[in-house]
């Protein structure tokens, strides 16, 4: 890898079939090794559960109440600063249980390619 100063001066927020809104923060082939997106999920709303191949998945919660469905685990409240770590293929969703947005950043290894994501 080669030193690089990424910037992201206009991230793009785009809804997505998952009922969130996305922010890819990082997802570049210099550095495939990760992803980084904000997530955003306006109160009430759940995001459809999915799994992603062959990546493992952590969520870093910033702001906002919710509630995380993670493989077998049994439903887990968190809230800022809380970490999920979510393996491979395993099956995920997550609730805004609070009246705010709920805001967290999906950290992906290796990166976040669409060709992962399988719906469920």
């Amino acid at each position: 890898m080669k030193s690089l100063i990424v910037r992201n001066s206009e991230l793009n927020e785009s809804i997505t079939d998952e009922h969130c809104l996305i922010a890819e923060l990082i997802n570049i082939p210099q550095d495939s090794v990760l992803s980084i997106a904000k997530a955003r999920v306006k109160p009430g709303m759940t995001t459809a559960k999915h799994m992603l191949r062959g990546v493992s998945e952590r969520y870093l919660i910033f702001s906002g109440l919710g509630r995380a469905y993670i493989g077998d685990m049994p439903p887990q409240d968190v809230s800022p600063g809380d970490l999920i770590l979510i393996p491979p293929n395993t099956p995920q969703s997550i609730i805004n249980i609070d009246a705010a947005d709920l805001v967290f950043y999906c950290i992906c290894s290796p990166g976040f390619t669409s060709d992962c994501y399988i719906p469920l």
